[in-house]
């Protein structure tokens, strides 16, 4: 790591102070466990915040992208790309649309989303989204994540936007107006807090999509690909929006994100409209089909029914501190009362040697790897359980 020394001589990283990071270095992984530079053994209970879906060196995705690597590493998106081409016909299969655009990131993938939709609706450029919704931190995605604390010092933000809240099927009503073309929303707020809509709420906003031709996206960029137990987690409400944008477990940890539209949007969209350098990169593109293929229905399944495992087991401790917990699949959040602090909670699973992190207002995110066994699903709540009986005694 590149240092400098000041005149204090004290080491002051050279890297931009963007992140608190834990004083943690990691020198390898394997399956569901991570390994710091001391030879410590942590179980990955976030999997890079949802990214490494398979785990850690998964030797079938190492594999093919070991073979693209001794092929070429980056050929320009002016030529042809047949493995895009089984990508999207993976991706398309697996959601019910019918076209791709391979880009980096899932910022990226709601910024694309969001021009393609303007551009369907011309005039009716303003984009609703929802109060604690997250998608991104570039201006457009930016501007469209209704958090306050995420806009501070980044303001003027980009005019065309309005927010609702989630899961209140009234105030989308009570929204829409002529200037208004599109609607973006997590199908469960991941950053939020993972907020789970009440049953229909997706439903209803799918219906008044249609009756006011509105477009309507999933950000699917933390519960897609497989997340939840199905590719897409806006299959559990039986709603089939416009535009669906996925990035984070597409790649098992290789930088790729992709917006998957409809006809009606992708005939609207001309060569020159949008484009990306190394969107669809071929090391990327080979270890997102490695995914897809792993991603099968009984993969999807097991998923479920892990997360129903976790669930069942956490609901098991007793504890005033803890709230609520919540979430489908292997996306769980457990709330936290206000006695209780979750980034503390987080840094004592830290010290036990589980890697967590925090959501919303006070709520710790688990998204362990689909490949979790129940041994290590057991491993985790007798730790958890333990920081919570050491609280009570505290308390007491």
């Amino acid at each position: 790591m590149s240092t400098t020394v000041n005149s204090a001589l004290e080491v002051k990283s050279a890297l931009l102070n963007t992140y608190n990071r834990f004083p943690v270095q990691f020198s390898h992984g394997s399956k569901s466990y991570l390994y710091d530079t001391d030879g410590n053994k942590y179980l990955d209970f976030l999997c890079g915040i949802a990214v490494t879906g398979f785990g850690h060196n998964h030797p079938q995705i190492k594999k093919e992208v070991e073979n693209q690597i001794e092929s070429f590493w980056h050929v320009s998106n002016l030529f042809e790309s047949s493995e895009q081409e089984v990508l999207a016909e993976k991706l398309i299969k697996a959601s019910g649309l019918d076209e791709v655009f391979f880009c980096n990131s899932g910022t990226e993938a709601n910024e694309a989303a969001i021009k393609f939709a303007r551009k369907v609706q011309g005039e009716r450029s303003t984009v609703i989204s929802a109060i604690g919704a997250f998608h991104g931190r570039t201006y457009g995605s930016l501007t469209a994540s209704a958090q306050s604390k995420l806009w501070e010092g980044f303001k003027p933000l980009l005019p065309g936007f309005k927010y609702v809240e989630f899961n209140n099927i009234e105030s989308l009503e009570n929204s829409i107006t002529p200037d208004v073309g599109t609607v973006i929303l997590e199908p469960i707020q991941g950053e939020g807090g993972i907020i789970v809509p009440s049953n229909g709420y997706l439903k209803e906003v799918e219906e008044i999509c249609e009756n006011h031709d509105l477009l309507l996206i999933f950000d699917e960029i933390q519960t897609g690909m497989g997340r939840t137990g199905k590719h897409f987690a806006s299959q559990w409400f039986d709603v089939s929006p416009d535009i669906i944008t996925v990035a984070k477990g597409i790649a098992n940890g290789l930088p790729l994100g992709a917006v998957l539209c409809s006809d009606t949007v992708g005939k609207k969209i001309k060569p020159g409209d949008h484009g990306s350098t190394f969107g669809g990169n071929p090391v990327s593109i080979a270890a997102a089909n490695a995914v897809m293929n792993l991603l099968d229905e009984t993969t999807l399944s097991q998923i479920h029914s892990k997360g129903k495992i976790l669930q069942q087991k956490l609901k098991g401790i007793n504890s005033p501190f803890i709230k609520e917990i919540r979430g489908m699949g292997l996306m769980i959040g457990i709330e936290f009362t206000e006695d209780i602090k979750a980034a503390d909670i987080v840094k004592s699973l830290l010290s036990k040697k589980i890697i967590t992190c925090p959501a919303g207002k006070n709520t710790l995110r688990l998204l362990p790897p689909f490949i979790i066994t129940e041994k290590e699903i057991d491993l985790f709540e007798k730790t958890f359980r333990g920081i919570i009986e050491d609280l009570h005694l505290k308390s007491e």
